[in-house]
């Protein structure tokens, strides 16, 4: 393929910035997740995993098994676009933290 094939269509990162983030040391998707934000996009990933395992796998001579899977990092429970952009305070959605907005200090 030519290098200039894009291979996330989500981030538009093409074949030849995956080949320079594994030139710098990436060893997993994961890595040139880091590097490129391959797999960041609206799809998560779901097109690109396997065209970019693939790249790996040819770049360091392995097997397409032995080339893991990203990490997911999914939510808890789902959360709809909504309310994660609103202000809303009537929201359920809880800080990781436990942290709790004392009145009058909304701007934290």
């Amino acid at each position: 393929m030519d290098k200039s094939t894009i291979v996330c269509r989500c981030e538009e990162i093409n074949i030849d910035e995956i080949e320079n983030a594994l030139k710098n040391g990436a060893q997993t998707f994961d890595d040139i997740k880091r590097l490129t934000r391959t797999g960041m996009g609206s799809c998560q990933s779901k097109v690109c995993l396997h065209p970019v395992r693939e790249i790996i796998a040819d770049y360091h001579n392995k097997d397409l098994q032995d080339v893991g899977i990203s990490r997911m990092r999914i939510p808890l429970k789902p959360i709809r676009m909504g309310t994660l952009a609103t202000e809303s305070k009537d929201s359920n959605v809880a800080s990781v933290f436990g942290e709790s907005v004392e009145e009058g200090d909304e701007n934290r």
